[in-house]
């Protein structure tokens, strides 16, 4: 990894989890059944970063892949992507991670992850990303994913600390909880609670702020964030649309009528549209409108990575009111 000097560091660098996917294109088919897949790049926070790309946004993620062949198709997809790669690195210890995923159903898909026992995006050293990357860049983007395991938790938690919420910079934190990654709840709860003491923005479903706060009602999670000094608290609803709160106005927006094809993704596309909402200035309204606009889009879409749609397509699904 190489660092930039002051005047080249991404508007947008995000943390944490990268894989290949391997998506069954079987509707309502288990593993079990007979399936063939297709190939993607996936990972949360790396799905946010290609999303910030598609708006037009310079875009990095701190990440790393094996030294195997599926590494080099992740960074040069990702490349394609128009993502900054400079902070992937290669670890010549484990493979790159594997995801597959099983459309049944296709709104709650059956996932199955081979990480291994330290996979290559939980050895990332503070060193290996200049101070100066995480303290000036405009949108710090840390998933929940990033504190569970290794090296990357200690340097994420110094990330944050070091960045912490400075004036005109935003630190979002996504709460994006996966059960295996954690021992129990409650350490996954104490780091998301580290976490937030350092965070200006945090986003997250409902199962997820529960795991974060113990709280359930989508208001009192708002009451709660806000009190704990972060500055926009967004609670995703699923079928009940978005709640965007701070301290000057509360929005509920709506969601929009779809057919789904897999949910995975779209929560990572709201994510990278909710950035560029933040970039550009706009009301809590306007940005939950576009960030349900473009989870609702790749919701329709059998990947994410490849999946993740540009403005236009965006303001296409917002103005038919979806797809149906």
């Amino acid at each position: 990894m190489t660092g930039p000097g002051v005047h080249d560091i991404p508007a947008v660098i995000t943390v944490g989890r990268v894989s290949v996917d391997l998506y069954a294109q079987e509707v309502n088919a288990a593993f079990g059944d007979p399936q063939t897949f297709r190939k993607s790049v996936g990972g949360s926070p790396t799905n946010v970063a290609v999303a910030a790309a598609q708006y037009g946004h310079r875009a990095a993620v701190v990440t790393k892949v094996g030294t195997d062949a599926l590494g080099d198709y992740v960074i040069n997809r990702l490349r394609d992507f128009g993502v900054d790669t400079r902070y992937v690195g290669r670890d010549p210890n484990a493979l790159t991670p594997v995801v597959l995923a099983a459309l049944a159903p296709p709104e709650d898909p059956q996932i199955i992850f081979y990480r291994g026992e330290a996979a290559p995006d939980t050895t990332i050293t503070a060193a290996e990303v200049p101070e100066a990357a995480i303290t000036e860049c405009r949108i710090f983007w840390m998933s929940q994913g990033a504190l569970a395991q290794g090296a990357t938790a200690e340097a994420s938690f110094a990330w944050l600390a070091a960045r912490g919420r400075a004036e005109g910079r935003d630190t979002i934190l996504d709460l994006d909880y996966r059960p295996s990654m954690w021992p129990d709840i409650e350490t996954a709860r104490a780091a998301a609670q580290r976490a937030i003491a350092h965070s200006s923005v945090v986003v997250g479903n409902r199962t997820e702020c529960d795991m974060a706060l113990g709280i359930d009602d989508p208001d009192s999670i708002a009451d709660r964030l806000l009190a704990d000094g972060v500055r926009l608290a967004i609670v995703k609803l699923g079928g009940g649309g978005v709640l965007l709160a701070d301290e000057h106005d509360r929005v509920r927006v709506a969601p929009l009528e779809i057919d789904v094809l897999c949910g995975l993704g779209a929560g990572d596309a709201f994510g990278g549209a909710l950035v560029h909402g933040i970039i550009e200035g706009w009301s809590l309204e306007r940005i939950g409108q576009f960030a349900n606009g473009a989870g609702a889009y790749v919701a329709t879409q059998l990947t994410c990575a490849d999946a993740m749609p540009g403005t236009d397509i965006v303001e296409d699904i917002i103005a038919r009111g979806g797809t149906r």
